[in-house]
């Protein structure tokens, strides 16, 4: 299984991401954003969170402008898995990959502790390891995670069971409280809480580690 972890100017969380796909048994390629192509035989594109280009901009509109960007929706397009964290679910949208936008906090603060998720479907490669119901702690970090869609996408989403996660106390106003979704296709999820954080004891919790061994057994060789 290979993963391939995206590096923009200003992400700052992708070391962690990488170290939580190689305790899933992944090779990982770090991707700079100036690539033009992924590396032969990547399975799983991580875009992780950080400031990309500072966020001086709509975050993640200029990182979704990279050379490498093309690649990850082209990437995505063939059927391929992504996996995009805070900053990263920022740029999913901006590409277009992920339908969306990603706001300000409603409080206009910048938030960073651990939230309760709720498991909102486990029909998909990156939550199966968890039950629908389920009730989680994962890190948040983000000044820019109010997730909006309008009434008819929103409709959409639901309908299609593409709500990954919702916040159990909505940290940042977020339409429906949602804090991840899913593509239509189910094989790319968008989530503004950091899976990677909670993903060793000595993060002082583990409950993202089941997302990456979901994965892990989603895409091992037969």
């Amino acid at each position: 299984m290979r993963a391939a972890v995206i590096v923009f100017p200003g992400s700052n969380c992708d070391r962690d991401l990488a170290v939580a796909f190689e305790q899933a048994g992944f090779q990982v390629d770090m991707v700079w954003h100036k690539d033009a192509a992924l590396p032969a035989g990547v399975d799983i594109v991580g875009v992780p969170g950080g400031f990309s280009y500072g966020d001086y901009l709509r975050c993640g509109a200029i990182a979704a402008q990279s050379p490498i960007c093309k690649a990850v929706v082209e990437h995505t397009e063939r059927g391929g898995y992504a996996l995009g964290v805070c900053n990263g679910f920022q740029i999913l949208t901006e590409t277009g990959i992920l339908p969306g936008a990603l706001l300000r906090n409603a409080g206009l603060k910048y938030i960073c502790r651990t939230v309760g998720l709720k498991v909102e479907t486990s029909d998909s490669a990156f939550t199966e390891g968890y039950n629908a119901g389920d009730v989680i702690g994962i890190p948040i970090a983000h000044h820019d995670g109010n997730f909006f869609a309008d009434d008819e996408m929103l409709a959409k989403l639901k309908d299609q069971d593409r709500i990954a996660f919702t916040y159990t106390e909505n940290p940042n106003g977020s339409v429906g409280d949602i804090a991840g979704i899913l593509s239509e296709n189910r094989r790319v999820l968008g989530m503004m809480p950091h899976p990677e954080r909670a993903a060793d004891e000595g993060h002082g919790g583990t409950d993202g580690t089941a997302l990456f061994r979901a994965l892990s057994g989603v895409l091992a060789p037969a």
